[in-house]
């Protein structure tokens, strides 16, 4: 029902399915093991594929024990891993696989999957080349332009990747805020009046912070690693290995080669010296991907440190507690000890009260003292 109102507001293409009208009961037992996905091109166009593990494999060329990091039945922390033609994402519920030209998205009509979706599909597509309205002057336009050009110069790849990362932090750090929403107020009215019920209400919040921050931690630690170490951010450029294992790629030199055959042999290898260099240099340039990188890292850290001062307030908010506990039990201690000093006097005038009796009636029995 929800794939037919999607598809009637646009955001999806109809449905592709393998299951046919007649199915046996061994097709049964297949469809158990599919798994709903939604592919989305460069221009946005979203289609749902039930696949299983197999046919993902063989659509993505993809190693089996990467797409099992994808499993949400599995327990994997966050992962950004770049492969040969893929780009592997684990982030909490964003379980995705981006290619060159594609985004293939797992569980697409989850609540937390579908605002993913709807901001992929409005950003893949890029900037028309004609959005500039009619009666735009001069320098408004050049912006524009400027703007245009940056968005075709950025990967498809990256743009995927970009909503991706921007969706977790979001996600984490509205989840921070709602906890710091009921937190701080819980632990203002446990300082005011200590309870066995608002005790109860801390404990359950300070556990709910704990998972929150090892959540946030695990996107942390991904983003720091991949920041430190230049290979890997390098193997997420996707589209310049399409481009430098593309036969096209070729194709100028072996042109320029054609048409000057007087050249020597010296300046040919020193050609080929100088672009086997620029190419080098080319690939090793990650600049571009860092900044995108650092920005959300930046953004996941800002999360971070919500958690970590949130910690330390009710870090503070416990010592406040234990200490005004240790000042009740030494008041009650000292009324203790008060009470077991008045419950002795009373017991030794009791015991001499009693003995001097004993003694008088002895004495009176012995006739030592007149009656």
């Amino acid at each position: 029902m929800l794939a037919l109102e999607m598809a009637r507001d646009g955001l999806l293409v109809p449905v592709e399915s393998t299951q046919t009208a007649a199915q046996s009961s061994a097709a049964k037992k297949k469809t158990a093991a599919l798994r709903s996905w939604i592919s989305l091109d460069q221009d946005g166009e979203g289609t749902v594929l039930d696949l299983d593990k197999y046919a993902i494999i063989r659509r993505v060329q993809i190693h089996a024990r990467d797409l099992r990091l994808l499993d949400p039945l599995l327990s994997y922390p966050s992962t950004i891993l770049g492969r040969e033609k893929v780009i592997v994402l684990n982030l909490e519920h964003i379980k995705a696989i981006i290619t060159a030209d594609e985004v293939l998205l797992r569980d697409p009509f989850d609540d937390n999957v579908l605002p993913i979706v709807e901001e992929l599909q409005r950003r893949l597509p890029l900037v028309s080349a004609n959005f500039q309205g009619q009666g735009e002057d001069e320098e408004t336009s050049g912006v524009q332009k400027d703007v245009e050009t940056d968005e075709l110069k950025f990967p498809f790849e990256f743009r995927a990747l970009e909503v991706a990362l921007e969706g977790i932090c979001s996600f984490l750090d509205a989840r921070t805020r709602q906890l710091e929403t009921d937190a701080y107020p819980a632990l203002d009215e446990l300082t005011s009046k200590i309870s066995s019920r608002n005790l109860d209400r801390v404990r359950k919040l300070k556990s709910a912070m704990t998972r929150l921050t090892n959540r946030v931690q695990k996107v942390r630690d991904e983003l720091e690693q991949l920041l430190d170490d230049d290979d890997d951010m390098a193997d997420l450029y996707l589209s310049r290995k399409l481009v430098g294992t593309s036969p096209l790629s070729d194709l100028g030199a072996q042109n320029w080669s054609l048409a000057s055959p007087t050249i020597t042999i010296g300046s040919r290898v020193s050609k080929t010296s100088r672009a086997s260099a620029a190419t080098t240099a080319e690939e090793n340039d990650v600049e571009e991907l860092e900044m995108l990188l650092e920005a959300y890292f930046m953004q996941i850290e800002s999360t971070l440190n919500k958690l970590t001062t949130l910690r330390e307030y009710i870090d503070d908010t416990e010592d406040y507690i234990n200490i005004q506990l240790d000042n009740h039990r030494n008041q009650l201690i000292q009324e203790d000890h008060g009470y077991v000093f008045k419950w002795v006097i009373i017991v030794t005038g009791v015991v001499c009260a009693s003995l001097f009796l004993f003694i008088i009636s002895y004495a009176r029995h012995k006739g030592l003292v007149g009656s």
